[in-house]
């Protein structure tokens, strides 16, 4: 099969020999004018000739519109390489965009993530700036209890009437106090991060309130292990914010932790875990479950 290039080539020398047999006729044709021939051999023989030439001209009209067909497609071809090459060229700046934006996106994650990092540090800086601040500013223990936060250090800290009295005695009588609940003693860390979670809690922060709970829970847990007392008495001060919250199964389930753990570490008749039993009924009492409230 002939290619572009040698059809236009043969193209190219049809025209070149149409326009010289062209030339061949019409100089046959004027010669037969001038004869002085019979008047109808000279018409037929002039007919004919008008004949060929009509024929070689078209036949020269076809050829250029080959020509300026082929020259329009060579024209085509070559706006179709310049359509490809920038296609070629969009789809490379498509795939280096492409590059850039994931890049962006990568550096994007990147940076939330340090700014959840950077958060998580600064509540974590707050909250132990907060406890330094409150047991720089607290009053004694003695001193500081109130009506207002009673119902809730009584559910966290159970005492019998004769335990009230032993800790408004000297140090060595609250020691006392503490043997006889199983040689454990709340940590006056503890009770103070208490009562600020309170304080917290009863002015309705509970964004506030709950970080700080989780992030001493998770302190504790790092450091004495999931079993410790602290992080029993961690878990229930958690459950009675959720219980303000009524948030009651999150609640139970940090008390049936927090029961978990006591039982272990203290012994089952230890006051604690009492006062986790009867938070535990009280919280199925809320819920509806009765039955299950019955047996503690």
């Amino acid at each position: 099969m002939l290619s572009a290039e040698e059809i236009l080539c043969s193209t190219q020398q049809v025209i070149a020999g149409l326009e010289a047999l062209r030339g061949q006729n019409r100089s046959l044709l004027e010669s037969l004018q001038e004869a002085s021939q019979s008047v109808s051999v000279e018409r037929e023989k002039s007919s004919i000739i008008q004949q060929s030439l009509e024929r070689i001209e078209l036949g020269l009209n076809e050829a250029q519109v080959m020509m300026a067909l082929s020259a329009h497609l060579g024209s085509l071809e070559a706006e179709k390489q310049k359509l490809r090459a920038q296609v070629r060229r969009l789809c490379q700046e498509n795939q280096w965009l492409r590059d850039e934006l994931a890049g962006a996106q990568q550096r994007l994650q990147d940076s939330e993530q340090e700014v959840v990092t950077l958060e998580e540090q600064n509540r974590h800086l707050q909250f132990m700036s907060s406890i330094r601040k409150y047991d720089q500013d607290e009053p004694p223990l003695d001193e500081r209890d109130s009506t207002s936060n009673k119902e809730t250090l009584d559910d966290l800290f159970p005492a019998e009437d004769e335990e009230q009295t032993q800790m408004s005695q000297p140090h060595h009588s609250s020691a006392a106090a503490a043997a006889q609940q199983g040689g454990y003693e709340i940590p006056a860390r503890l009770r103070t991060l208490h009562n600020l979670v309170i304080q917290y809690a009863s002015q309705g922060r509970y964004e506030v309130a709950v970080p700080l709970c989780k992030q001493a829970l998770e302190d504790l847990e790092k450091s004495s292990g999931h079993t410790h007392p602290d992080v029993a008495t961690m878990l229930n001060i958690l459950a009675l914010v959720y219980r303000d919250q009524n948030k009651y199964k999150e609640a139970a389930n940090l008390l049936n932790d927090a029961l978990a753990i006591r039982e272990k570490t203290l012994g089952l008749d230890h006051p604690a875990v009492a006062a986790t039993l009867n938070n535990l009924a009280v919280l199925y009492g809320k819920r509806g479950k009765y039955k299950e409230a019955e047996p503690l």
